[in-house]
């Protein structure tokens, strides 16, 4: 045989022949295994079956050799799975969130859950799924969820202590909540932050009866188990989106977001009825007696749930006798902020890492005391709060802490500590041009303007006709305060509704404008959140509501500001300034221009009244 006539019949030998792979071997598997043998952690996926038999997608996370740890656990219904694989690494630091590190490094066992219907879980989903009771017929809820959980895990993983933790932001911070209604024996200590706890007096879905018009692209990405994702509305200017399309409702059933329950449930129930009433976290909570020492966070400029945190503090604080169950934790963060590197947002610049700073040297040594065998028994602030201004951290005994003290409207736009002496100003306020709340073009969708838009320099509002703006003289000293700022406004309007915003902002030597709080009462609330009434035209109300609860040192030089404009949009859908009984049915003819007088006269003092402490 020639030597080129063995090199054919070689050719022709099966490549199995010779030890290599066949050219047609199928190249999927049905598998691959992306923790591989040199990794420092164990990941593992369990379904954790509840009282009813749904089983919940459950994946546990720890250091390899871990013993006797604590368990923290965080019920999400953003998908647990990419929760614990944030990077494909074989360390754990890399898969895990970034608050994760100080706790996984220290022996924590942690364990996020897909919500039941959400996920990789069974079951239905059904939003902020209320307590079982007059609104939920089923035996299951996120409190027995988070029961038989814990239960479970307690029993099925070797390397615990048997004590758990929860925590966790936003829709997590909410779960968190939950778990303390009739808690399990196991669970020894909640650090929810940012917690949805009152969907329509100041969270999610409305403040102050106002509908906040970003919630439909939540519904949307996360409700739509096809074809998932935001609003598909374009990606022009969102101003001109929701206000070609007319009142929210007229945008939901364009874009066809009536098919989603949730959607309607929103719609059907635009005052604060016993819907509302009876999901109101805070008040399930201050109905039951306090078992778990809780440690409540919230962003000073938190743009989405500025309003939980605070409230199931001051539900539950009456029942904390010896000031050391339940601490408020305020810091000067966005949404979820605490969560990441925190050196700045937006104009606002504070001194290093504050996110790391309050899990490294406040969180931690919390749930250490309750979780962690034989850990240091450090006390715990009743109150931290980081005052912006002065840049630094503060513990105080209680919250509120300021005096009430009113800085009130004046002739002229002026702004001062002494009662004005007469006078009201007056803008027309025209649905057809609402007042943005970012400058224009406004993409909702983009991080950097969603996330910081409450610290937003406002000049440039100040030139619009609509918008009434109030200074006060540079400050010859420092004013802090530490609280809830309230409005006191005496307003009225030609319309039969109208929407009332009011800014508190710190006015730098410079001309910058910081906003210190920013919050919108829709007028037809004025006597009560269960029954809107219709506004007489021309006559003086007298409307109370609160902005977001803060820790602001106005310096030396600086000066006091306070706008008042009708709109702030497309963030909060119109107001149509006709009474209608539903704003989400309200029609074009129903949007008038309306003509708004606000008042700062000795018998309609309007104010904000600051809780102003001593220095």
């Amino acid at each position: 045989m020639t030597k080129a006539l063995l090199l054919a019949t070689l050719a022709l030998v099966p490549a199995i022949a010779t030890g290599q792979t066949p050219p047609m071997a199928p190249d999927t598997v049905a598998e691959y295994q992306r923790v591989r043998p040199q990794a420092d952690y164990i990941r593992r996926e369990v379904m954790i079956p509840m009282r009813d038999g749904v089983k919940l997608f459950t994946v546990i996370v720890m250091r390899k050799g871990t013993k006797n740890g604590p368990i923290l656990l965080s019920r999400t219904p953003y998908d647990a799975g990419k929760a614990t694989w944030r990077n494909g690494s074989q360390k754990i630091e890399d898969i895990l969130p970034v608050m994760d590190k100080e706790f996984v490094n220290d022996g924590y066992i942690r364990v996020y859950q897909d919500v039941r219907g959400l996920g990789k879980s069974e079951g239905d989903y059904v939003m902020n799924r209320p307590l079982r009771g007059p609104l939920n017929d089923t035996a299951v809820d996120h409190a027995t969820d988070a029961y038989d959980t814990i239960d479970w895990l307690v029993k099925n993983v070797p390397e615990s202590n048997g004590k758990v933790g929860i925590t966790g932001s936003s829709y997590l911070g909410f779960t968190s909540l939950m778990a303390l209604i009739d808690p399990h024996p196991a669970l020894k200590a909640a650090v929810p932050q940012s917690p949805m706890v009152d969907g329509w007096m100041g969270d999610d879905w409305f403040h102050n009866g106002a509908f906040r018009l970003p919630g439909f692209d939540y519904f949307t990405d996360q409700m739509a188990r096809k074809n998932d994702g935001d609003v598909p509305y374009g990606i022009g200017d969102d101003y001109d989106a929701y206000l070609d399309a007319g009142s929210a409702g007229d945008f939901a059933r364009l874009y066809g977001l009536d098919a989603f329950a949730v959607t309607r449930k929103m719609m059907e129930h635009p005052s604060y009825d016993s819907y509302w009433q009876e999901q109101a976290v805070d008040k399930l909570l201050g109905a039951r007696k306090l078992t778990v020492p809780t440690m409540l966070v919230v962003g000073q400029w938190d743009q989405e749930d500025s309003y939980g945190a605070p409230a199931v503090y001051r539900a539950l604080e009456p029942q904390d006798t010896n000031n050391d169950m339940v601490s408020l934790v305020i810091g000067p963060w966005r949404h979820s902020g605490v969560n990441y590197e925190a050196r700045e947002l937006g104009q606002v610049q504070v001194k290093g890492d504050t996110g790391l700073q309050f899990r490294r040297d406040y969180m931690k040594p919390f749930l250490d005391r309750y979780l962690k065998d034989g850990a240091p028994q450090t006390p715990t602030p009743p109150v931290l709060t980081y005052a912006t201004g002065a840049d630094q951290w503060q513990v105080t005994p209680k919250w509120p802490m300021g005096t009430p003290t009113p800085v009130y409207l004046q002739g002229s736009f002026g702004l001062s500590w002494s009662k004005p002496d007469g006078g009201s100003d007056t803008y027309i306020s025209d649905p057809a041009k609402p007042v943005p709340f970012v400058p224009r073009p406004v993409h909702l969708r983009e991080n950097d303007v969603w996330r910081t838009w409450l610290v937003h320099d406002q000049r440039f509002v100040e030139s619009r006709p609509d918008v009434l703006t109030y200074t006060s003289a540079p400050l010859d000293k420092p004013v802090h305060i530490m609280g809830a700022p309230k409005v006191d406004l005496w307003a009225a309007t030609s319309g039969t509704d109208s929407d009332w915003v009011v800014k508190l902002i710190d006015v730098s030597p410079d001309g910058s404008e910081l906003p210190i709080g920013i919050e919108i009462f829709r007028g037809r609330y004025v006597r009560s959140f269960e029954k809107p009434e219709a506004l007489k035209p021309g006559k003086a109300e007298n409307y109370h509501w609160s902005l977001p609860n803060v820790n602001h040192v106005f310096e030396p030089g600086h000066r006091l500001m306070v706008q008042v404009q009708s709109s702030l949009f497309p963030l909060y859908d119109r107001n149509p300034q006709t009474f209608v009984p539903n704003i989400f049915n309200a029609k074009p003819g129903d949007y008038r221009k309306a003509t708004q007088t606000i008042y700062h006269d000795a018998a309609h003092p309007s104010a904000v009244w600051l809780p102003v402490v001593g220095e």
